[in-house]
Parts: C-alpha cells; structure tokens; sequence
C-alpha cells in the first residue's frame, strides 16, 4: 500500500503528537478547573503559555519524526527509546526546580530541551517565585530548532527506502 499510492510518510508520526495535544488540552482544562475550586489566579505570564506549548509540539515533533525514521530503519531502536525516556524524565526539572542545579552547570543543564520548556510551563502557570534562566531559555530554544530540523531532514532523506523496508 505504501508503494502503490502516495500519502505524506510523515503524517504518521505527526498524528501521534496531535492526539498527544489533545490528551494535553484535555489535563489544561482539568487544571484551570482545580484553579477555579482553588481560587489560584495566575499572574500575566499566562499569556506566554501557548509560546512553550509550541515549543514543546516541536520538541516532540522534532524527536517524534527522528526517532520514527530511526526505528523504521533500525527495528531494535524501539526497544531503546523507553530507556531514553525514562532517563530524559530523570535529566529533566519535572519533580525539582532546575534552581537547584549549580549555577556553573546550568548553561550545560540547559541543552536538554525540555528544560527550557518545563521551566517556561511553570513559570508561565505559577507565576511568583519560579523564574526563566535566559541564556539557559535562548539555548533550549536553539536545540530545539535543531533538533526539529534535523529530525525533518533526516526523516525526509530516509523515507523514500521506507518501503522497501517494511
């Protein structure tokens, strides 16, 4: 079916990150309800949430295509990718504050990009004492356009042996 009509390949990772979204939308509304019974008013910063959300739909879009063209390719990389998840929770400032990472790793810590996001998320919904490390924000930001680029470009030059593959 792959060889006898043409469909855009890259619609089938896409679809994962948009049902993704949806299930995201979802908790949101869930979250401004605990908000409302809670009687939490965010602060202005609420308006740079869609911001991070984008940036978060091209973290996952950028890793999401890679990783696709790479377990299309490799059939035993999707044994590895829970690894990396796992270890990617473990590296990234969901549970703690990434104020407690030393100040001369920080710029370093900042690579992973889901530490700019998660920061930004937070201090987007809570306002107050959480705050934006910007050379650490501005490198985040850099390696996720690298990497939903590279993961396009790569996904791009590999599918055209997808079907010959599978």
């Amino acid at each position: 079916m792959l060889t006898k009509i043409y469909f855009p390949r890259l619609i089938i990772p896409v679809s994962t990150v948009i049902v993704n979204l949806v299930d995201f939308l979802i908790s949101f509304v869930i979250l401004f309800g605990l908000m409302i019974w809670y009687h939490f008013t965010p602060s202005w910063s609420i308006l740079f949430l869609p911001l991070f959300l984008f940036l978060a739909k091209l973290t996952s879009l950028g890793a999401g295509i890679y990783v696709a063209a790479l377990n299309v390719k490799y059939r035993d990389f999707k044994y590895i990718v829970p690894f990396v998840v796992q270890f990617g929770l473990y590296v990234s400032p969901v549970g703690f504050s990434s104020n407690v990472v030393p100040d001369k790793w920080r710029l370093l810590y900042s690579i992973n990009p889901m530490v700019g996001i998660i920061d930004g998320f937070r201090w987007s919904i809570l306002g107050g004492d959480s705050h934006i490390f910007l050379p650490g924000m501005i490198i985040s930001i850099a390696f996720i356009f690298f990497l939903f680029i590279f993961g396009i470009l790569y996904f791009r030059k590999t599918e055209k042996s997808f079907a010959d593959i599978i």
